[in-house]
């Protein structure tokens, strides 16, 4: 997640950057969903039945602070879908433990809206598209409606809602539209994640955008986060799964505030890219934990070994290389300038474009004399 509306803002007040302390674990609660995305990573649909208990999850909760774990995203399937949700992140609260919901918000209503903003620290809403698109992505024609007065449910109570974006050739006609979306809307984030071959994602390799195309829409969110900066607009702009956002960003400083630009430098390599398996982790509906919801290896089962254990060993081949900074990565991340400050991108779509955890990520949209030593 590279957070870029914070690193400008920081970066120019010479202040302190907004840092996670601990891990974050994306919790996939349930496969049950009402929606059939074409990207979604977890296959999920409708006809799944739910198989985690509330006993094994409170058990497992307790293990988490013991691992290092600060923040649980809920997730799913859809996450609404299981009638003892509020319970399980009431026991996350009184572990300590910050909960924020991801969500398609087509069960947010009038009778709960109040208890979700009262449970969760923040709320972010998939809309992925305009209504046409987004309905056709979505697999279900009506839910942009009501994913939309999800939205402005939460901020009439006085709640915390963001959007959450996925870019892809089905929906990058919307891109542009997206923000004047949030501006209109006056939302709190704008979260945009690139396409990682995963799930159905994986099946869908011919709907990921080219290089030149995603750099293009990564230069305009950097365009649009010193927009929104200049203006003391409350959106905040964020990225996910493509840490080589963080370059164009840096390139960016040195032309435009070279006096700022090591201040960045040394809070990019303060961040160090992508987390999976250190900062990030996932933990699925069968007891699976997983370096990151797409890694297409396992690292334990929580209802088998402790959650704790699992994630603080030191005998597992595949965290201990994940945890190496910078990672040894081959390709042209062996000779990359910027290897310490991405950390090589997505292990999961090297992986399933080379069948190599350890290869360059294929999206990487820097060029050879760009990143060369």
């Amino acid at each position: 997640m590279f957070r870029l509306s914070n690193l400008i803002k920081t970066t120019l007040e010479d202040t302190k950057s907004r840092t996670l302390n601990g891990s974050i674990m994306i919790w996939n609660f349930t496969n049950r969903c009402n929606l059939s995305c074409h990207h979604c990573y977890s296959k999920a649909d409708a006809n799944e039945k739910d198989t985690l208990t509330y006993e094994e999850i409170e058990q497992t909760i307790s293990r988490l602070k013991k691992g290092g774990v600060n923040f649980v995203i809920f997730s799913g399937g859809e996450p609404l879908l299981r009638k003892d949700i509020f319970d399980i992140a009431q026991c996350m609260k009184d572990n300590g433990i910050m909960t924020y919901l991801s969500t398609n918000g087509l069960y947010i209503n009038e009778k709960n809206v109040d208890q979700i903003i009262d449970t969760f620290n923040y709320i972010g809403i998939s809309i992925d598209g305009i209504e046409e698109i987004h309905d056709q992505f979505r697999g279900q024609k009506g839910s942009y409606k009501k994913s939309i007065e999800a939205i402005k449910l939460v901020q009439a109570h006085g709640g915390n809602a963001g959007i959450r974006f996925t870019i892809t050739k089905e929906t990058q006609d919307s891109f542009y539209a997206m923000f004047d979306l949030c501006e209109e809307l006056n939302v709190d984030k704008l979260y945009i994640s690139h396409l990682v071959y995963s799930g159905r994602g994986e099946e869908n390799l011919e709907i990921d955008i080219s290089k030149e195309q995603r750099r293009e829409y990564v230069e305009f969110i950097i365009d649009k986060a010193f927009e929104y900066y200049k203006d003391n607009s409350k959106i905040d702009l964020v990225t996910g799964n493509m840490e080589m956002d963080s370059i164009l960003l840096l390139n960016r400083f040195k032309k435009q505030y070279p006096q700022k630009a090591e201040i960045l430098e040394k809070k990019l390599k303060a961040w160090g890219g992508n987390s999976a398996g250190n900062r990030l982790g996932n933990m699925d509906w069968a007891g699976n934990v997983k370096p990151d919801p797409f890694f297409p290896f396992t690292v334990g089962n929580y209802l088998e070994t402790p959650f704790d254990e699992i994630w603080t060993s030191n005998e597992n081949e595949i965290l201990n290389k994940l945890r190496q900074s910078p990672r040894e990565i081959r390709g042209k991340c062996s000779n990359c300038k910027y290897i310490d400050i991405c950390n090589g991108g997505s292990r999961s779509r090297a992986y399933a474009m080379t069948g190599d955890l350890w290869q360059e990520d294929p999206s990487c949209y820097l060029t050879d004399d760009e990143i060369r030593r």
